[in-house]
């Protein structure tokens, strides 16, 4: 009723004001008036407003009615009731990370010579020692042979010089030869045995370099689009190379974290926790399963953080290299929480309902 009476009050006020000002209002006294009364009624409107008296429908016949409704109380409040559970709760900790390859091979040319074929296809899947190109090998195999035909003409200067060597050790015995003779001989043999020594080392280099013109694929992984055509003249000074090939299975996945989150990674990865969830892109679809493989041996001073590396099998190749995609990372297994049993969320107070 109270509030009833200033708002009628006010209402008064007001247009005993208006009246008043239209037959008066070039006196500066009634100005002044007019100003006050103004202000009066600003008052009362700001009273009014927030004792409630312009809130609801209800409200407002509650209060003609001399109720006694509370105006201030907004209602009761609805509350759900459901049956908690007992469950393991993971915690994790989420990171954007991007997919490198685990080894990645530019293959480039060891001898010079013109291209003669390229034996993959791009987006092949190659293993270790297959042949990807071949380089002209004609010059090298000359040189191979000719080393060939070195070696046997010094093993033939050997072979002879051993039997002059063995005729001057029976002329020794019977004193028909002298010893300078001997000696003579003997350090010929050993001279053509080290020049047949020679001749097997550059008959090694030679037999390596004309394999040099067979390229094979140093691991096992997915050619790329080739980077040079057949019949190009290739050098061993082209930093373009043939072809890129990278090894998809396993894969690595390097992210960061804050180095505030180092403590909590180590104690999982000491305990054998520490596994790593490849997400797609709205940060929910699993795409792969890895574990924790590394953590950098350093902090970041200018970012805070710490680098991470997760390994993944990669089987269906899911996972890209150059592929950013969201990571988390499974830092602890909490036994035993409260859960609501509707939704799933972890509840950090219980109420036991009891009958009366």
């Amino acid at each position: 009723m109270k509030l009833l009476n200033l708002k009628n009050a006010g209402l008064e006020i007001g247009q005993k004001l208006l009246v008043y000002s239209r037959t008066n209002l070039h006196r500066p006294s009634v100005r002044i008036g007019l100003a006050c009364g103004l202000l009066l009624l600003a008052y009362i409107g700001s009273s009014l407003y927030h004792s409630g008296s312009f809130s609801s429908g209800s409200n407002k016949k509650n209060d003609l009615a001399g109720g006694t409704a509370d105006v201030k109380g907004e209602g009761p409040i609805t509350t759900t009731v459901t049956r908690a559970l007992v469950a393991d709760v993971p915690v994790s900790i989420d990171a954007v990370g991007t997919v490198q390859a685990l080894n990645t091979v530019t293959i480039r040319t060891q001898v010079d010579g013109r291209l003669l074929r390229l034996a993959f296809s791009e987006g092949q899947d190659v293993h270790k020692d297959d042949i990807l190109a071949e380089i002209d090998p004609a010059l090298y195999l000359a040189q191979y042979e000719q080393a060939v035909a070195k070696k046997a003409q010094d093993e033939a200067n050997l072979a002879n010089a051993r039997i002059d060597l063995a005729r001057y050790e029976k002329l020794i015995a019977a004193k028909y030869a002298s010893h300078q003779q001997y000696s003579t001989q003997k350090a010929l043999v050993q001279q053509l045995e080290a020049q047949v020594r020679a001749d097997q080392a550059a008959l090694d280099s030679a037999k390596t370099t004309l394999d040099y013109a067979t390229i094979r694929s140093p691991i096992d992984g997915r050619a790329g689009i080739r980077l040079v055509d057949v019949g190009n003249l290739l050098k061993t000074t082209d930093q373009n190379g043939i072809v890129v090939v990278t090894q998809l299975k396993p894969i690595f996945v390097m992210f960061t974290l804050p180095q505030q989150s180092l403590l909590s990674v180590q104690k999982a990865q000491k305990a054998g926790i520490a596994s790593v969830l490849a997400l797609g892109s709205d940060n929910a679809s699993p795409i792969a399963q890895g574990e924790l493989a590394v953590i950098d041996n350093q902090i970041d001073q200018l970012t805070g953080t710490v680098r991470l590396k997760a390994q993944f099998e990669n089987t269906d190749l899911s996972l890209w290299p150059g592929q950013f995609i969201n990571v988390r990372l499974m830092l602890e297994d909490r036994k035993s929480t409260h859960l609501n049993s509707s939704h799933g969320y972890i509840s950090y107070a219980v109420f036991c309902l009891k009958k009366k």
